[in-house]
């Protein structure tokens, strides 16, 4: 099983979709990249942190909070809505040193996004 948190934009979130329910029914489904797991246990979703690319400080806390619960996270997916928002939105974040960063600080997998709608 798959411990897994999501990270959603906080500028999109609630515009492109409403209540994450896109992510909830592609979990569910195991649709887009959530495919990749057997199992998932959903341990936290929160937005990013905000522009301009607070998310660093956003998943420090989580990871915090998670391990405090004895819920650690495996896998960090970033929301499909936060690839639209570094697609198509002027996201300040690059996703590779993102990756690169939260990977080695964490020691989690990090995954752009969630489900394929």
């Amino acid at each position: 099983m798959s411990n897994v948190a999501i990270l959603y934009c906080k500028n999109i979130k609630d515009h492109s979709c409403i209540a994450c329910s896109k992510c909830y029914k592609g979990m569910d489904e195991k649709n887009g990249e959530f495919a990749m797991h057997d199992d998932i246990q959903l341990v936290a979703m929160t937005d990013c942190g905000g522009c301009p690319g607070l998310a660093v400080p956003r998943v420090k806390l989580l990871s915090e909070v998670t391990g405090n619960l004895a819920r650690p996270i495996d896998v960090l997916h970033l929301g499909t809505c936060m690839k639209l928002a570094m697609e198509t939105a002027g996201c300040p974040i690059d996703y590779e040193d993102l990756k690169v960063t939260l990977e080695k600080k964490f020691k989690v997998q990090v995954v752009l996004g969630t489900h394929s709608y």
